[in-house]
Parts: structure tokens; C-alpha cells; sequence
């Protein structure tokens, strides 16, 4: 395998041949191993210090540094996940990047193996137009599991690699998104008593009280969580996601299970979340003491939020319009590992080529000059940003 040093879409193509579905997501994935080890030797060839690292058993992240990280320099990372989810249902090969009508096709063409190679090739040419010289440092962070608990991004930050900002290259269109919301996935057990259809006196119906707190969470919803708001990512919400009970037509159901998604804006704790939820089951047990539910948490991912003013939003946007792009800023409704760098004081935010909407479809695609154009804009700004140390 040979890939022109630089070159976006070839490297674009060579990992969407490679399968790298999550493991975790989908029983007997192969998971990342392969997909690394094919990204770490092409940028060992593009010539980068590579070096490639267990998340996880089997599971291992590609940190690539070029440049030199100097006193009073800059540093910069661009960060991209290499798994991917799984293929039922697609309506083309997932593992065959072939092109039509402008589109590479292939499961990770989108989300985001397009954005991994435009990052990849971006230092690279940067490093190339500085003549091997950049005055700081740009650092390749290519992790696994995004798609799941984020495993690699989470072992980044616990291994302290750090950088003065970062661009998560996910699909945003060439679009700037400093925030996204995070979520909170929250498990109930309604409690009732099985007994006889006809027995009304002892059956206690655990279905239909499941019903009356998810009128409270409906109620929740529609009334409290809009007047809260973000400017480029509006109201918090929230829906349930599964549901399950019953013994059968002619039982009382002694149990109801379904879990619910929180997605939550910048400001929000999961810890007022579930006060939130503990607080609308209280009022109604208050009218309805029979009503027996445990709730708790599953997850958790926080939102991640970077001023638009931010010296990173700033330098992209000077990037965009070198390149002769229109600026367009907005927010992410999908959560990334931007939040988890955020919290470890790394200022990160989304850009890169791709639709969002096209992540985990039946159809998947990038538009092949989106990715070339996403390219020459990382390039700039990681010249600008690394020019701009003392």
C-alpha cells in the first residue's frame, strides 16, 4: 500500500476498506486493530512520529505528532474516531469506496473516516509547506469507540496528551460547531402485582402506571424544559427509548421496564437531571402512594460547549475565508468526544467534511471535493495556529 504524501481521498478509500465496526456495537466486529495499523504506517511513511497505543485489549488509538513542541510555540490536535457502527440494512457495499457522481461511498465515509484523513493529510502538507520546520507542534489523534463509551479519547486524556485546542473532525458540512449537547440515559422499573384480569382488588397494573409517569415526563418536557435555551443549540429534550412488560392478556402485569434519553445543553448537571425526574415521580406517588418505580442511572455524556469567540473558533474561521469558504457557525445536535476534551481543559470544537445525517445510514457517502476542501482549510489553520506561538 502506497499513498501520496497528502493525498486525503486516497487515504479516504484506504480506510473505508478496512472494516473497524465497534465490537461492543456489533457481536464479533473486529473492531479497530487493523484500521490502526494501516493509518499508523501510512503516516509513518508521511512522516510523523507515530505511535500506536491500547485503549483497550486489541482496541489501540494512533497518536502522530509533527512539528516541535518549543517554548512559548502553540500545539494544536485534531482528533477522529476509526470505528464505525454496523451495516445491516445498507443498500451498497460497506467496505467498497467506490465513487459516482462525485460521492465516495462506504460505511465511515461520513462519519467520520473522511474527516480522520483529511486531519492526517492536513498536517501533513502543512508540514510540507513549512519546509519540515513548523514552530509548534500538531498532534494526530486517531481513537477508538467514539461510537460507544469513547474508550480512546477517555485513555488521550488519562495518558495526558494535551494541546492549546483541538478540532474534532466529525461531519459538519465545513461548518463550525463549537457546542453540542450531551445526554443522560436514565433506566425505570415500575413495580405492580400479577393476579387475575378479574381481580382488580389484588392486581396491581404496573403497565399503566408506567403510563402516568411518563405523562409526568411528558409533562416535564413540554412545559419545563423549554424555557431553557442555548444560542446554537436550543431547548433541551426528552423521549423515551424502550418499553417492556406484561404476562399476557388476562394478567395484571407485575412489572413495566423502559428507559428514557435526556439530552441535555451547556449548564446542565446530570445530578439536577435526576433530581428533575426523582421530583416529577414524587409529585405524582403524592396523589397516587400505590405507585412503586426505581430509577437510575445508565450513562452519561456531557455537553461541551466553547465560546464562539474562543482563539480556536477564530483561527478556523480565519482559515475558512484564506480558503475562500463561507463562514457558517452553528451547533451539533449529536455529542463527540469534544466534550470529553473540553473537560480536560482542551478547548475543542467540531469541523470537518461529511453530513451528519448520513452517520449510520442505510446509505452512506462524503462528497469527494468537500473532503479536498476540508483538507487545504485544516492545513491553513494549522499553519496559522502554530505560527501564531512566540
Amino acid at each position: 500500500m502506497s499513498i501520496a504524501n497528502g493525498d486525503a481521498v486516497a487515504l479516504t478509500r484506504e480506510l473505508v476498506r478496512v472494516d473497524s465496526r465497534n465490537p461492543t456495537l456489533v457481536a464479533g466486529a473486529p473492531g479497530e486493530g487493523r484500521i490502526a495499523r494501516v493509518l499508523a504506517d501510512v503516516l509513518a511513511a508521511w512522516g510523523f512520529r507515530v505511535e500506536v497505543i491500547e485503549a483497550a485489549p486489541g482496541r489501540p488509538n494512533v497518536i502522530a505528532r509533527m512539528g516541535n513542541a518549543k517554548q512559548g510555540s502553540r500545539s494544536l490536535m485534531f482528533n477522529g474516531h476509526i470505528d464505525v457502527v454496523g451495516v445491516e440494512g445498507m443498500v451498497h457495499a460497506p467496505w467498497d469506496p467506490a465513487v459516482h457522481d462525485g460521492r465516495l461511498y462506504g460505511r465511515g465515509s461520513s462519519d467520520m473516516k473522511a474527516g480522520v484523513a483529511a486531519m492526517c493529510a492536513a498536517a501533513a502538507r502543512a508540514l510540507n509547506a513549512s519546509g519540515g520546520d513548523l514552530n509548534g507542534e500538531v498532534i494526530i489523534a486517531a481513537v477508538v469507540d467514539e461510537e460507544y463509551s469513547s474508550l480512546g479519547t477517555r485513555a488521550l486524556v488519562a495518558e495526558g496528551v494535551r494541546a492549546d485546542a483541538a478540532i474534532v473532525t466529525e461531519p459538519t458540512g465545513l461548518t463550525i460547531m463549537p457546542a453540542h449537547k450531551g445526554f443522560v440515559w436514565v433506566d425505570v422499573i415500575v413495580d405492580g402485582r400479577a393476579a387475575h384480569g378479574s381481580r382488580w382488588d389484588v392486581g396491581v397494573d404496573a403497565i399503566r402506571h408506567a403510563g402516568l409517569l411518563l405523562a409526568a415526563l411528558d409533562s416535564l418536557d413540554a412545559e419545563l424544559l423549554p424555557s431553557r435555551d442555548h444560542p446554537l443549540l436550543g431547548r433541551p429534550s426528552l423521549h423515551a427509548s424502550t418499553i417492556e412488560g406484561g404476562i399476557g392478556l388476562s394478567t395484571y402485569p407485575d412489572r413495566c421496564h423502559f428507559t428514557i434519553e435526556r439530552r441535555t445543553i451547556p449548564g446542565e448537571t446530570t445530578a439536577a437531571v435526576m433530581a428533575e425526574i426523582e421530583d416529577a415521580f414524587a409529585r405524582l406517588r403524592a396523589s397516587r402512594p400505590e405507585l412503586s418505580a426505581t430509577v437510575s442511572l445508565i450513562f452519561e455524556q456531557p455537553p461541551s460547549d466553547v465560546s464562539t469567540d474562543a482563539p480556536i473558533v477564530r483561527s478556523l474561521d480565519g482559515a475558512l475565508r484564506a480558503c475562500g469558504e463561507e463562514v457558517k457557525v452553528t451547533g451539533m445536535s449529536a455529542w463527540t468526544d469534544a466534550a470529553i476534551l473540553n473537560e480536560a481543559g482542551i478547548p475543542a470544537i467540531c469541523f470537518g467534511p461529511g453530513d451528519i445525517g448520513l452517520a449510520h445510514a442505510a446509505e452512506e457517502y462524503v462528497r469527494v471535493d468537500e473532503i479536498e476542501r476540508a483538507t487545504l482549510v485544516l492545513a491553513a489553520l494549522a499553519m496559522e495556529w502554530t505560527r501564531g506561538g512566540t
